[in-house]
């Protein structure tokens, strides 16, 4: 199994900044450690083009070269850097590169990504280009060379609500947009997904899976895609600082499993990214990361067998 990492571009934050930037080295160290197996390659750098394909000119040259406004700036919550600028770019090609692998191997990685927050004019919330709608919009365009139509669905199961890329894909059948987040979370002004599945304070692991279970069972009602991106944010989990839900360490594990699960049963390509966690213990988000690897690597094994 592939996995495409950025985390090399390490942002310069100032101390006590609340975004835990050492989480993607100490993954790839989990996952050398536990998970040998998995192939970790640097991501590509995702061009204008490719960028263009979800967002404005106007915002990838104000990012590019340094020209943002300082109010756009503190909405993202990061100081502007050229550092910021490559790992963006970086991040938004590991979501390319993995939709791409899992097209070859049925499941994919990128160790970072979930930027669910970028709309097409303007960042927010950590996020600055949006990874998922450039990836989705790019492989579309890909593979609508063959004459034929990809849609896409976009599972984001981050704790808090994909308002960017509901924005994006407002109105558009060939992608769809299930958000499952907390209700009184971040971001407090909503945009409205294909499915919104919204979660009180306190919810835990048997409440969040069967509210996994139904939304699951009304995208299959609704829609039929060829290519999944899934949002595994390790903010639901019961001690992350900016999720106020209860999910505990199995209780995630389940919900990978389910979505992995659902994606197999149909033979769909599934591109996943690690998206939001912010627990005290940074290990504690690690470990929650590694369990959803754990549950991939199963998963893309059965690709692996069922291709012989």
């Amino acid at each position: 199994m592939r996995a495409f990492y950025s985390g090399q571009f390490v942002l310069p934050l100032p101390p006590g900044h609340r975004f835990p930037m050492s989480r993607y080295a100490l993954l790839r160290d989990r996952l050398e450690e536990h998970l040998p197996a998995v192939e970790m390659d640097q991501a590509p750098r995702a061009s204008d083009g490719e960028l263009a394909l979800a967002h404005t000119p106007q915002w990838i040259a104000a990012i590019s070269d340094g020209s943002v406004s300082p109010q756009a700036m503190r909405e993202i919550g990061f100081p502007w850097s050229e550092a910021m600028v490559e790992r963006s770019r970086r991040s938004t090609g590991a979501t390319i590169a993995a939709c791409r692998a899992a097209f070859a191997g049925g499941i994919a990685a990128n160790m970072a990504g979930g930027t669910h927050h970028a709309y097409a004019d303007k960042g927010g919330g950590f996020c600055v280009f949006n990874d998922a709608a450039v990836a989705a919009r790019l492989m579309q365009a890909e593979h609508g060379r063959s004459g034929r139509q990809l849609k896409v669905a976009v599972i984001d199961l981050d704790v808090h609500q994909g308002n960017g890329t509901a924005s994006i894909f407002r109105n558009d059948p060939s992608v769809f947009t299930l958000s499952m987040h907390g209700q009184k979370n971040f971001p407090f002004r909503k945009e409205a997904s294909d499915l919104d599945v919204e979660l009180p304070d306190g919810c835990g692991d048997a409440d969040y899976l069967t509210a996994l279970e139904h939304a699951l069972d009304e995208l299959d009602r609704r829609f039929s895609p060829g290519l999944v991106i899934y949002l595994a944010g390790a903010d639901p989990f019961e001690r992350d600082r900016l999720g106020r839900l209860k999910l505990s360490f199995d209780g995630l594990e389940a919900r990978d499993r389910r979505v992995f699960d659902w994606t197999w049963q149909r033979r769909i390509p599934v591109a996943f990214a690690m998206a939001g966690g912010y627990a005290s213990d940074i290990a504690e988000t690690v470990q929650v990361q590694l369990g959803t690897f754990r549950v991939a690597f199963e998963y893309w094994r059965r690709w692996q067998n069922a291709a012989r």
